[in-house]
C-alpha cells in the first residue's frame, strides 16, 4: 500500500485550507481518522447501539462482542499476557492517574522517591507532583545530555534503594526522543522500584511489546492513532492490578453491593465503573485492524525517512533552531523548531493561511521549554499519511514566513 493510497483512506486530507490543500502536520496532538474507523462507529451507532455486558438481547450482545473484541485487539497489539491487563480508559491521562492515585496512593510512604524526566508531558508531572505532596515523597528528575537524549549513566544516578516508581514516556511529544524504556525497566527492577510507561506517542508509531519491554505499567490514547478521541488504554501487570483499588466507584465495576460494604468485579472491569466508552473502543479496534493491515514496521521506517528528510530541507533554512536528536533513528517522525526572532505562534499563523497544520506552544510540556530556554516552539508531526511533497510544503511555507516577518521588521 503506497501512500498516495493510504491518504484517500483519510476523507479529511481531501480538502482546501485557506484556499490550499491541506496539509496536516499535527499528528502528535490528534490523528486523522480512516474511513474503516469512521464505518466502524457508524456500524455501531445504526445497528448495535446498545449497553454492554447487560442485556440478553441480540443489540447487547453484539456491542458486547465487538467491546470485549477490542479488547483482546489491544492485548495483542501490545503482547499482554491476559485481556485481565487491559483497562479501558478515557485516555493517557485518565491511565496515568489511575496509577497514582490506586498504585502510588497504597503503596508509597514518606521518603520514597519518584523518578521521572524534564521532557515529560504535563500528564506524567502533575500525578506526580500530587502523590509526592500527598505522601511526603520525593519527586526526582533524571537529567538530560545536550541532545534530548536520556543517558543510562543518568539513569543510574538519578534511581536508588529509596525509587519506589519511575514514570517516562517512551517518545517524546516534544523532541521525538526515543527512550531505551527496556534498559530503563531492569534499572528500575535492579533498586526494587516499578516502572510506568507513558506510550502516547509510541503506540501510533512503533511495535509495542509490553512484556519484551518488562514494564509495569504504560498509557496511551486512540486518537493518536487514528481510533476516536475519549478512549485510551492502561496495562498493568495482572498481580499490581489485582492488588490496587479501583479508584472510580459506581455500576459494572461491582460484585456485590449491601448496605455497608461492597465488593469488586475481577480485572479488568473492576477499574471499569459505569457505562463505559463502547464506541471508541470499537473505534480503537478498528484503528487498530488498520495499522495492523499496513505494519508498525512499515509506519517506523516511513516516518524515519520523513524525519530524516525534513530535517536535511529544514537545516537549509538560515536561522532556523531544530531541537532534539539530530540522529532520525533515534526519534520518531516529528520535528520541533524555532525561527529566530519569530514567535512560534506568528510561524504557525502564516503556515495555516498556507493550508498547512502545525502545532505551537509549549506542548504541555513547560518544564521542558526552560530546560530548552524558549519559552514555546513550533512543531510539525508526521504520520503515515504524509509524504515528502508535504515536506516540500513546509518548507515553502517557513521560507514565506522568514520573508514576511523580515519585511515587516
Amino acid at each position: 500500500m503506497n501512500i498516495k493510497d493510504i491518504k484517500n483512506y483519510f476523507p479529511v486530507l481531501n480538502q482546501e485550507v485557506n484556499g490550499h490543500p491541506l496539509v496536516y502536520l499535527d499528528s502528535a496532538a490528534t490523528s486523522q481518522k480512516p474511513i474503516q474507523v469512521i464505518e466502524a462507529l457508524k456500524k455501531y451507532y445504526e445497528f448495535d447501539n446498545s449497553n454492554v455486558h447487560r442485556g440478553v438481547h441480540t443489540l447487547g450482545n453484539r456491542a458486547t462482542d465487538s467491546y470485549e473484541g477490542a479488547r483482546e485487539k489491544v492485548r495483542k497489539f501490545i503482547n499482554a499476557r491476559s485481556t485481565k491487563e487491559i483497562i479501558f480508559t478515557r485516555g493517557t491521562t485518565t491511565a496515568l492517574n489511575t496509577v497514582a492515585a490506586g498504585y502510588g496512593r497504597q503503596t508509597l510512604q514518606e521518603g520514597d522517591e519518584i523518578v521521572i524526566t524534564y521532557m515529560e508531558h504535563h500528564s506524567n508531572i502533575i500525578p506526580w507532583q500530587q502523590l509526592a505532596k500527598e505522601k511526603g515523597a520525593v519527586l526526582k528528575y533524571i537529567d538530560l545530555q545536550e541532545d534530548g537524549t536520556i543517558s543510562l549513566d543518568a539513569v543510574r544516578a538519578a534511581i536508588t534503594s529509596k525509587t519506589k516508581i519511575v514514570s517516562i514516556m517512551y517518545v517524546s511529544n516534544v523532541l521525538g526522543t526515543i527512550n531505551p524504556i527496556k534498559d530503563i525497566a531492569k534499572i528500575a527492577h535492579d533498586n526494587g522500584a516499578i516502572i510506568v510507561v507513558d506510550a502516547a506517542q509510541a503506540a501510533p508509531h512503533v511495535k509495542v511489546d509490553v512484556q519484551d519491554l518488562d514494564c509495569d505499567f504504560l498509557a496511551f490514547s486512540g486518537h493518536k492513532m487514528c481510533a476516536p478521541t475519549g478512549i485510551g488504554v492502561l496495562y498493568g501487570k495482572e498481580a499490581l492490578l489485582d492488588n490496587m483499588e479501583p479508584i472510580e466507584f459506581g455500576g459494572e465495576m461491582i460484585d456485590f453491593v449491601g448496605l455497608y460494604e461492597s465488593t469488586w468485579k475481577e480485572l479488568p472491569w473492576k477499574f471499569e465503573g459505569g457505562t463505559p466508552i463502547i464506541a471508541g473502543a470499537i473505534g480503537l479496534g478498528a484503528a487498530i485492524d488498520f495499522l495492523n493491515e499496513i505494519g508498525l514496521d512499515n509506519i517506523a521506517a516511513h516516518e524515519h525517512q520523513l524525519a530524516a528528510y525534513a530535517m536535511d530541507e529544514l537545516e537549509k533554512i538560515e536561522g532556523l533552531q531544530i531541537f532534539g536528536p539530530r540522529d532520525p533513528m533515534q526519534r520518531c517522525g516529528l520535528v520541533t523548531f524555532n525561527l529566530d526572532d519569530v514567535h512560534p505562534h506568528d510561524v504557525a499563523t502564516v503556515l495555516d493561511m498556507n493550508g498547512i497544520a502545525v502545532r505551537a506552544g509549549h506542548h504541555c510540556a513547560q518544564p521542558l521549554m526552560k530546560w530548552l530556554q524558549v519559552t514555546a516552539t513550533a512543531r510539525a508531526s508526521f504520520y503515515l499519511y504524509n509524504d515528502e511533497a508535504d515536506i516540500d510544503r513546509l518548507v515553502a511555507g517557513l521560507r514565506s514566513a522568514k520573508e514576511y516577518f523580515n519585511d515587516v521588521f
